[in-house]
């Protein structure tokens, strides 16, 4: 049998750093990376043949747990008739229809499939400079739009602070086209529009922030957003690429008051069940500048896949009502119990939620941004994380990262986590800086 140890010694001969994305090395949390090779319901089980309870749901696309009957058959009836033409089918218009039905037209005219979060966003951000002749962006510190270049800096919460790149081989004239400020503040939202309005095409915001951990927009912030972009001449991008269809049936924009409309929205994540599929979509005389209809260029030889486009329907399809019920009184009971684990031993923490996404943070207040997320005590998550594991439950390899939970977690793997917690939490209170 092969070990984890075996498996990432051999992936770091050929892939670089043993991975094919960053946060799976377990860099911040240390130790050797599981290597899964199978998932059912709740339940991953690594290379050693051992069962862990799923909280990672391959980072959201999972919400109906892992090889789930419905997406699977329809994912062999599609593989049946072929695994792609490069050409339109009937289900690209299926998959666009029920995304419009799930949110409603007053948000989506039309809709373009691609294949990564990234490539909805980079298009997002294209089209948003095609539409209004500027050039800027405006996104928030530790919010995260893929790994596109403009969208990589991140100048620290600065007021109105040109980017630095964010990354090695990014160059600085492309970052300095994205504007770095601080999330949940409304005054650098208007600092900023004072200063460089005339220059900005767009202001791009995870619908609720869920890459730093999970950190809520305040109330109101987002429609208070659309109103200074608006008043500007500008375009809000609505990144729900982790929120969509999620925390509810029609995300995270859904779940607020919906006074406020984006320009354009970008899906991913559980739109594809787990397969590669994204989605941009907006109002209708927007979207229709995308070629061909329009002049900002977009294509992709795999967008609208047939096989990704089955079990993205077959996923939304199987999302009832009874399903986000489930997920949210199950994300409850997790949170509920891992706050109560640490508060035992005196462990300082929050517990912020997105509708079902939740994640902990090791400081007494809640964070309301990235600088806040940082300033936390994080050395505590490792022992915490690795507690876990070894009581089998999988949770997110880094604190600044949400928990997932899945309408396949019943009591059984519920009682395995709420088991776990004590002894995970005794293992934080004893770590040091």
């Amino acid at each position: 049998m092969t070990t984890n140890d075996e498996a990432f010694a051999r992936a770091r001969a050929v892939l670089p750093g043993g991975v094919n994305s960053p946060v799976r090395a377990y860099g911040s949390v240390g130790g050797v990376p599981r290597s899964f090779v199978s998932g059912r319901g709740p339940y991953v089980t690594d290379v050693e043949g051992r069962e862990h309870v799923d909280l990672v749901g391959a980072w959201g696309p999972a919400l109906l747990g892992h090889a789930h009957p419905a997406v699977v058959d329809a994912v062999q009836r599609a593989a049946e008739k072929g695994f792609g033409f490069g050409a339109s089918t009937p289900a690209e218009s299926d998959l666009a229809e029920l995304i419009k039905q799930r949110v409603g037209s007053e948000l989506i005219g039309k809709v373009r499939l691609v294949s990564t979060g990234t490539e909805a966003t980079m298009t997002a951000i294209r089209l948003a400079r095609g539409a209004t002749g500027r050039d800027l962006v405006v996104k928030f510190a530790g919010h995260y739009h893929g790994h596109s270049d403009g969208l990589l800096a991140d100048a620290g919460s600065g007021i109105a602070t040109l980017g630095i790149p964010g990354s090695a081989g990014i160059p600085a004239a492309v970052a300095a086209q994205t504007v770095v400020i601080p999330y949940n503040d409304l005054n650098a939202v208007r600092q900023t529009f004072a200063e460089l309005g005339p220059r900005i095409a767009a202001v791009i915001v995870e619908a609720a922030a869920a890459n730093m951990g999970v950190v809520p927009p305040e109330p109101g912030f987002n429609a208070a957003i659309a109103g200074i972009v608006h008043e500007n001449g500008a375009l809000l991008i609505l990144d729900e690429v982790l929120t969509g269809f999620r925390v509810s049936a029609s995300g995270w924009w859904g779940l607020e008051a919906n006074d406020y409309v984006a320009d354009l929205v970008t899906y991913g994540k559980v739109i594809g069940g787990g397969l590669p599929l994204a989605a941009l979509a907006g109002r209708a005389e927007i979207m229709d500048l995308l070629a061909p209809a329009g002049p900002v260029y977009q294509a992709g030889t795999l967008s609208g896949n047939p096989i990704a486009l089955a079990a993205g329907i077959a996923t939304l399809n199987s999302a009832d009502s009874s399903a986000y019920r489930h997920i949210d009184s199950a994300a409850t009971t997790i949170s509920n119990a891992a706050s109560d684990a640490l508060a035992a031993v005196g462990v300082a923490h929050s517990v912020q939620h997105a509708g079902n996404l939740f994640s902990v943070a090791f400081r007494a207040t809640p964070p309301r941004n990235y600088g806040e997320v940082k300033a936390q005590q994080a050395f505590r998550y490792p022992p915490f994380f690795h507690a876990m594991l070894d009581a089998g439950v999988s949770l997110p390899p880094s604190v600044f990262e949400a928990w997932f939970v899945s309408a396949a977690h019943d009591d059984g793997a519920i009682n395995r986590i709420l088991d776990a917690l004590p002894g995970a939490a005794r293992a934080a209170s004893q770590a040091s800086a």
